[in-house]
């Protein structure tokens, strides 16, 4: 199973945010045999210049820092970003952050004190949402990010194009939530301007592409994804 930890893992970034030096180079080390780069800061303001420079896939974050918590750290970057992957590393004395936290979709906590199989748990977690290469829209129509395809019912397979693929893994990414229509066009449209009726035409034209209905739109606010299982 480490194999496998290894082999998807080589090619990500984390950010490791921890104010205890040694506990620091304990995690950082460990970190290293699993991702080619790492980066560590021992606050949140060391931490949100670090992600701002390198934009790592995964932080893993402790809370009560001085300068800047853990808290006002993950609300800085999730002002901007709801995609990068935040581990929290927590302690039975941080309860009283934890409401707080959930509400910034933090997307794995682990308990004080990290070991081995925590850490893989939390990666092995990360690997099945971010890096495998279907990813389940529905209980029989899947998104095959390599192939750029949709598989529906495990046999029939329908192209897409890439700005298709990529809304609907946006779409997955942020399940159970809104995703704007500010976040679409800085994520799928990049340096040009997205019109209403180019959006309205791209939904149209993927929709019909679509077995079944699994994109909902949120007057005035954007879309989200009909999870069908």
């Amino acid at each position: 199973m480490e194999k496998i930890l290894l082999e998807k893992l080589k090619d990500i970034s984390i950010l490791c945010v921890e104010d205890e030096d040694g506990i620091r180079e304990v995690i950082v080390n460990t970190l290293k045999y699993y991702f080619k780069d790492v980066y560590e800061a021992c606050d949140g303001e060391e931490a949100y210049d670090m992600y701002l420079e390198y934009k790592p896939k995964i932080i893993l974050s402790d809370i009560q820092m001085k300068n800047m918590n853990g808290v006002e750290f993950v609300k800085k970057v999730r002002s901007t970003d709801r995609n990068t992957t935040i581990m929290m590393l927590t302690a039975h004395s941080n309860e009283e952050y934890l409401m707080e936290l959930i509400n910034l979709n933090i997307n794995h906590f682990i308990l004080k004190p990290l070991n081995l199989k925590k850490l893989n748990e939390a990666l092995y977690k990360y690997i099945n949402e971010n890096l495998l290469d279907q990813i389940a829209l529905s209980s029989n129509l899947f998104l095959d990010l390599h192939k750029r395809a949709l598989i529906y019912n495990d046999k029939e397979e329908i192209s897409l194009r890439k700005r298709e693929k990529d809304f609907l893994h946006l779409l997955y990414e942020n399940k159970n939530q809104i995703v704007s229509y500010t976040q679409i066009e800085e994520e799928l449209w990049l340096d040009k301007e997205m019109t209403s009726h180019a959006l309205k035409s791209f939904i149209k034209d993927l929709r019909a592409k679509l077995p079944i209905n699994i994109i909902k739109n949120v007057s005035q606010e954007g879309y989200t994804l009909l999870l069908k299982h």
